[in-house]
């Protein structure tokens, strides 16, 4: 925990994440890298300077398979207040928009939802589990599909409802979080999506698996290249609809 902690602590002084008196809503899908991000919020409360709350908020996309058990169990161990809102995303995206390619629109859904949920439950902010190869997958993932430089910020105001997105875990390399659950022994949720391993996302995963095995120095560069010259790395201005 003491590692995913200095990770997120640096990321969110980095970029000003947390105020006194901001209650932020942590979207809890039930995978490695929201439960860690969940317990290491639960663990920063206890010595961060600034006070804040947290709820942990899942979005039930309608799978019968969805696990609830693992996330009611993982709340009440730390002692987090959970919301599971139920919704019919499932049914959209895959019965009646029947999606060739549902993540995006799936993602729109939740996203949605999540903002709703966390207006709803009076929070100010809305915390995101991505880690540091989500940042550079993202990054890859635009360059070639959409030929845009550009990844998701670290901190982002959504302009409509007032919301602040927050990535604590953008520092965060996935081989650590995962090594934390196994090392912890914490029960994750198992993947529910139809999609899980078969997205552009995995290809991309695997090519920068590929890359990093002939040039060791790919992810440092690529990372380094990030936080050089995206704007949207470097204002907390930067805002989204």
């Amino acid at each position: 925990m003491q590692k995913i902690l200095s990770y997120m602590r640096k990321a969110i002084e980095d970029y000003d994440m947390i105020e006194d008196g901001d209650k932020i809503a942590v979207a809890l899908s039930g995978g490695k890298d929201s439960v860690s991000m969940l317990m290491g919020f639960k663990n920063l409360q206890r010595f961060y300077p600034k006070k804040f709350s947290i709820i942990a908020v899942s979005i039930n996309p309608g799978f019968d398979f969805f696990d609830t058990n693992t996330l009611k169990n993982i709340c009440k161990f730390i002692d987090v207040p959970l919301i599971i809102e139920k919704t019919h995303i499932k049914e959209i995206v895959f019965d009646i928009r029947n999606e060739k390619n549902p993540c995006s629109l799936c993602a729109n859904l939740r996203r949605g939802i999540l903002n709703s949920v966390a207006i709803r439950e009076g929070c100010n902010k809305i915390a995101l589990g991505h880690n540091e190869d989500d940042v550079l997958e993202t990054f890859l993932l635009n360059l070639f599909y959409t030929g845009s430089i550009s990844t998701f910020a670290p901190k982002s105001l959504m302009d409509r409802s007032g919301i602040t997105l927050i990535r604590p875990l953008v520092y965060a390399p996935e081989k650590y979080i995962r090594k934390f659950i196994k090392k912890s022994n914490i029960e994750i949720m198992p993947k529910c999506c139809t999609m899980d391993g078969k997205s552009k996302r995995e290809d991309i995963k695997e090519l920068l698996a590929n890359l990093n095995y002939n040039i060791p120095s790919v992810r440092a560069n690529l990372y380094g290249a990030i936080r050089r010259n995206l704007t949207s790395w470097k204002l907390d201005e930067n805002k989204t609809n």
